[in-house]
């Protein structure tokens, strides 16, 4: 990590530049596999499987039984942590769900909003070096609550605990498809996968260049995403130790991953830097961390409000607060994806049971991105019932603007309705 000593506001873009993802590059390579597989459908999908991943498909989905035996394939106390994680999980998006409220606006003018789940949503869980299950969980779940009527799954890794977490929420099909071509087969459709209204999830530099471009044709996708990110405000009452252990745990993800630590004090950097230079050592994906790490930095600054400032500039995709006044200091926060308070709430506990969720807006994008939420797998539509007296209230208001904008049939639906109630 680069220690860097009191950076004048005015530096602070270049400071908190994250790793540059060449996308325009990537994005011409994406292009044409999402052509193929719109061209060619299930074909094209095997053709990639065999290219990109050297296995041959006799087919694209993953049989009923597999999934059953997935089950019997894990332990015991694994199959109770995801049980565990997920009814946390469940408790806390279940109490995002809104009732329609109706709302009068004048004498005989009614109007309110309702939800309706997304009806198909695909979720995409890259196979790459780690099991993602903890992602469907975060996915399903929400997807679930909100009354999605097909959930579709892809994902290159058959992992058990992935087809275990795929029953456990509800996933209606599974398919043994990852890259830029799963996310193609789900914005298009093939013989075999539905086409669907959203897609969710994380990914490579592929995917996520193919979720943006399909973006680009009307497909609703979760965010704009990219490497995973973590920033912490530690303070003299910080344990160093664990400062260092929140800041591997997202460095451990990729080398494009970036992790950034801020204080006051100097002597807090430096020994939580210690601490990284230490536990890293002893992590079996040294290999991953240690280039992260050198995207990363250490930022001494002179004080509290200049921290907050400066944190509030990077819009972290998770912001850990390890302060004595944390709660406190986290109304200061208006950029953040999600805010983790005090000494004993690691970022690992948002990643997997706490109960809030996973899915978070990275590269900055927190400045005007939430993270996934039982909202962000339904649509809002809005409902308005008027009476006749209703009608006689607001219609001059309605004739009124609808002639300065010379919209005359707007007025007339008005006029003639007044009209005919004489």
């Amino acid at each position: 990590m680069q220690l860097i000593r009191y950076p004048e506001p005015e530096t602070w873009g270049s400071v908190l530049a994250r790793p540059v993802q060449q996308m325009a590059q990537i994005e011409q390579l994406v292009q044409p596999i999402l052509q193929h597989v719109r061209d060619h459908g299930d074909a094209a999908l095997r053709e990639y499987a065999l290219k990109f991943d050297q296995v041959q498909l006799d087919r694209l989905d993953v049989p009923l039984d597999v999934i059953e035996a997935a089950e019997h394939l894990l332990s015991a106390e694994l199959k109770e942590a995801i049980q565990q994680a997920a009814s946390n999980i469940v408790t806390f998006h279940s109490a995002q769900r809104q009732l329609p409220e109706k709302i009068e606006t004048m004498p005989g003018v009614t109007c309110w909003r309702k939800s309706i789940g997304i009806e198909k949503v695909g979720i995409y869980i890259p196979g790459g070096t780690a099991p993602l299950f903890s992602t469907v969980l975060m996915l399903g779940i929400p997807a679930q609550l909100a009354g999605c009527k097909e959930i579709i799954l892809c994902s290159p890794s058959q992992h058990p605990a992935i087809l275990y977490a795929a029953k456990l929420v509800g996933v209606t099909r599974v398919y043994n498809i990852g890259g830029a071509q799963a996310i193609a087969a789900m914005a298009y459709g093939t013989e075999s996968i539905p086409q669907v209204y959203k897609i969710f999830g994380p990914g490579n530099q592929f995917v996520t260049a193919a979720k943006m471009l399909v973006a680009k044709e009307g497909i609703a996708i979760d965010m704009p995403a990219g490497p995973s990110e973590v920033a912490i405000f530690a303070d003299e009452s910080a344990n160093p130790a664990f400062v260092a252990a929140d800041l591997l745990s997202q460095a451990e993800h990729g080398k494009d991953s970036q992790v950034l630590l801020v204080s006051t004090s100097e002597e807090v950097l430096t020994r939580s830097m210690k601490e990284v230079t230490k536990q890293v050592r002893e992590l079996p994906r040294e290999d991953f961390a240690t280039p992260a790490l050198e995207n990363s930095k250490a930022i001494l600054v002179k004080d509290e409000r200049e921290a907050l400032d400066l944190l509030n500039a990077y819009a972290a995709e998770h912001l850990i607060l390890s302060v004595e006044n944390a709660e406190a200091l986290s109304e200061e926060i208006t950029n953040a994806g999600s805010i983790f308070l005090g000494h004993y709430t690691p970022e690992s506990a948002g990643d997997y049971a706490s109960g809030t969720n996973h899915t978070l807006p990275t590269n900055g994008y927190a400045r005007a991105y939430s993270g996934v939420s039982l909202d962000s797998f339904v649509k809002k539509i809005t409902v308005q019932s008027i009476s006749q007296e209703g009608l006689k209230n607001i219609g001059s208001t309605i004739m009124e603007m609808a002639a300065a904008e010379s919209l005359d049939a707007h007025k007339k639906a008005v006029e003639i309705r007044l009209k005919e109630l004489g």
